[in-house]
């Protein structure tokens, strides 16, 4: 039998499908999300799910607002469900393990319907805005740090009386209302990957508030608090072929479900200004610094990602899991996390690294996740000047070698070229993507992909980063990825 998701036909789900144990119509909203994809609805969502499974945090029901005008199409879904979806977590033996999640309430579109989402932000049941708008979406130029003040998306927001389009737009003019009405303010909450994603989304906001009104800037600096965390699962796009598994093997029939890995982690800055759920009591690690773990992450698993992800693709795989099953690859991830990652980081209180090392490449090599090497080499630009640039800055101040990571951009630039080793074309995903492949494509100067100091500074400098970068490249066109990969393991094995 197949049942078609709602919060009717719940107790019609075959009961190897776990679902909410608690009485949906007693959860209040108690926060605004801002950016509802699968990560979000794979972490934050499924962990305040499981409290109120404990029967707390009811009054912390999630309402999901799609800010792209593509989002509709998510809102329409979920909406039609009720606001359930199935999470299911697959494991590296094949199983399958189904949850549907009813802590999100309800859906909004922004773009048709702005009067609605500052409604749900503005109500004072609200306590908490949430974020997860990519690590390019908070508008901070690589070079300088500054709030981009004149990029295009931003302009109309900043116009007297508009109504707002961005994410900044409407966490700014709510707070404004918010504040005129006598009700509290709301923490924001950013669950980007980004180093300091909490100070970083302080910043912006805090910048676009200081240019459309100064004296509400100021407040926002006294009362609104913005806690750092750091977030961890690999959720791949959901593929059709995940739609049909769900609906194949556990009789589900959900618009968009979400997959992910096992693992999962956050670590969470105690820092709110109106109470939050007890995300501790399901296995939050709230501490007083997150930077630790952050910069782990960052450093080791984001980081790791794009050291497989241009070699894996130039030497013709697809997945990741193909790429961390391959022994040369894997002596390579953990050749760069031991020597070049780890010798950066900071003591990570309760934290084994070699172990973390070593788990992080078994989750790469989960066959089930089928994490695409694609997904993974999308939106570069915004990846590498944060999770691996200053690992490179790190090491060359201290006199460390960064071949590993040299040969990392060196791919990344063969990768820009658009073409494979094969010469079959690579879809380039990266709003950068026509300076990227420019610079790639430059013949002229062999640095001119590092030259780009709004991605690099000042590498292009440093003769400890170019040689091993420019031996890396030439070794790219001349024998190829596996080849080149081989001769490094080989070198400073």
């Amino acid at each position: 039998m197949t049942v078609t998701l709602s919060q009717s036909t719940l107790a019609q789900l075959s009961t190897e499908v776990a679902r909410p144990s608690y009485d949906r119509s007693k959860v209040t909203p108690g926060m605004v999300h801002l950016g509802v994809g699968g990560f979000h609805r794979a972490h934050q969502a499924m962990y305040t799910d499981a409290l109120m499974n404990d029967g707390a945090a009811m009054d912390f029901g999630i309402v999901g607002v799609g800010v792209l005008p593509q989002d509709e199409r998510i809102v329409e879904i979920l909406n039609g469900q009720d606001g359930l979806y199935t999470l299911v977590q697959k494991h590296p033996d094949g199983s399958l393990e189904p949850r549907v999640i009813g802590s999100l309430l309800r859906m909004l579109h922004a773009p048709s319907d702005p009067d609605g989402v500052l409604s749900a932000m503005t109500d004072p049941s609200t306590r908490i805005v949430s974020l997860t708008i990519t690590e390019g979406g908070y508008l901070v130029d690589q070079v300088t740090g500054e709030f981009e003040a004149d990029h295009p998306s931003i302009q109309g927001d900043l116009k007297e009386g508009a109504t707002p389009s961005t994410a900044f737009g409407f966490i700014v003019e709510a707070l404004r209302r918010r504040r005129a009405a006598g009700t509290a303010p709301f923490t924001v909450m950013s669950c980007d990957n980004l180093p300091g994603n909490g100070d970083t989304a302080h910043h912006s906001i805090g910048a676009f508030a200081r240019l459309k009104d100064a004296e509400l800037a100021d407040w926002m600096e006294e009362h609104v608090p913005f806690p750092n965390c750091m977030v961890d699962r690999i959720t791949p796009v959901t593929a059709p072929e995940d739609i049909a598994a769900l609906q194949e093997r556990f009789g589900v029939r959900d618009g968009w479900p979400v997959v992910c890995e096992p693992f999962t982690q956050w670590v969470l800055e105690d820092r709110f200004t109106d109470g939050r759920p007890a995300w501790e009591k399901v296995g939050v690690q709230v501490v007083d610094d997150v930077v630790p773990y952050e910069l782990m992450k960052l450093r080791l698993l984001n980081a790791s990602h794009q050291a497989l992800c241009y070699l894996g693709y130039l030497s013709g795989y697809r997945y990741a899991h193909e790429v961390a099953s391959d022994p040369l690859f894997a002596e390579f991830l953990l050749g760069y996390m031991e020597f070049e990652g780890t010798p950066t980081l900071p003591e990570v209180p309760g934290v084994d690294l070699a172990a973390y090392r070593e788990e992080l490449v078994s989750r790469f090599a989960n066959p089930e996740v089928r994490d695409t090497l694609a997904r993974l080499c999308a939106e570069s630009s915004d990846r590498i000047p944060k999770w691996l640039v200053p690992v490179i800055k790190a090491d060359l101040e201290a006199g460390r070698p960064v071949d590993r990571s040299a040969l990392v951009v060196a791919a990344w630039a063969r990768y820009a070229e658009g073409t494979d080793e094969e010469g079959e074309p690579i879809d380039i995903v990266d709003h950068r993507k026509e300076a990227v492949m420019r610079a790639a494509a430059d013949t002229s100067d062999p640095l001119a992909f590092v030259r780009d100091k709004a991605l690099f500074g000042d590498l292009a400098e440093q003769k400890g980063f170019t040689e091993p970068y420019l031996a890396s490249l030439k070794s790219l066109h001349d024998k190829g990825a596996r080849q080149t990969l081989q001769e490094l393991v080989d070198r400073v094995r």
